[in-house]
């Protein structure tokens, strides 16, 4: 039974997801009502850790994480906590089954971003992907398929691809930041502080190619899923087409962003493919 403690924790993590996304808040509400709230709780939970890791710069953020940490695994094996965000989080990962592991590796991402600031090899740059976004991804299925292991196993994979695809989006879009105020560098064997033309090019039919191995996945997800990953995946892919006409030396200068008049026409163009099945 739901407590009033159970539904304000609740809604911290959906106004979270609100006051700092309002792309991913927009996806969410095309999620169906039974799965909604739990999308809410595992996005404020990563977005609680992302926040320690690269905001709070003026504190001692390893400190914090290190707390923060304690916080989780101790609400995930008591099942409850005086932290509203990791209150809602618990108990969307012990109503959805989500395995520790995908918590472990997200966490380890994160930690990473306190000690790495440039990744050098290929498989440093991928196990950092895997614990930021594709586990993330994988927690938001093991929602969306409603415990169902055979259907979970068959979209794994492009689940992962898709957050994938959405992190390398992210690094592009980030890039002044992080190079600039976290001096950070998260793709492998590329100079971003002089980005080129054809470095971006190649780094752009990477993500594309993460996007085109996803787009099965999300045509064959559960219908209280499809609309709102839809909605997120297209948001995505107009972002990329962003950066792409964005001249590489512009990217490490200014943020890129999808306007909000663009955002509404994408929701109604991804509406109406979805209501005429044109997936």
């Amino acid at each position: 039974m739901s407590t009033l403690y159970d539904q304000v924790s609740e809604h911290t993590s959906r106004l979270v997801t609100k006051q700092y996304s309002t792309s991913f808040s927009l996806a969410t509400k095309m999620l169906g009502a039974n799965i909604r709230k739990d999308i809410y709780n595992i996005y404020g939970f990563v977005r609680l850790a992302d926040e320690i890791v690269d905001t709070f710069l003026s504190f001692d953020n390893r400190a914090l994480f290190d707390d923060f940490e304690a916080q989780l695994y101790r609400a995930l094996d008591q099942q409850i906590s005086l932290n509203p965000v990791l209150h809602a989080f618990q108990q969307t990962y012990h109503r959805n089954k989500i395995p520790l592991e995908y918590v472990k590796a997200f966490m380890n991402s994160m930690r990473a971003d306190l000690d790495i600031k440039d990744y050098t090899s290929k498989e440093a740059y991928e196990q950092y992907i895997y614990g930021s976004a594709d586990v993330v991804g994988l927690m938001c299925l093991c929602v969306f398929v409603q415990g169902d292991c055979d259907q979970f196993n068959y979209l794994k994979p492009a689940a992962m691809k898709l957050g994938s695809a959405f992190q390398k989006v992210n690094f592009l879009r980030d890039l002044k930041d992080d190079q600039e105020h976290l001096g950070r560098s998260y793709f492998p064997n590329t100079n971003l502080a002089q980005l080129d033309e054809a470095s971006k090019q190649e780094l752009i039919d990477e993500i594309e190619q993460d996007f085109k191995d996803s787009y099965q996945g999300i045509k064959d997800l559960p219908v209280e899923a499809r609309f709102g990953v839809l909605v997120a995946y297209r948001y995505y892919r107009q972002l990329l087409k962003s950066i792409k006409n964005t001249p590489a030396a512009q990217i490490k200068k200014k943020r890129i962003r999808v306007h909000n008049v663009k955002k509404m026409d994408l929701l109604f163009r991804s509406f109406v493919r979805y209501q005429l099945n044109l997936l």
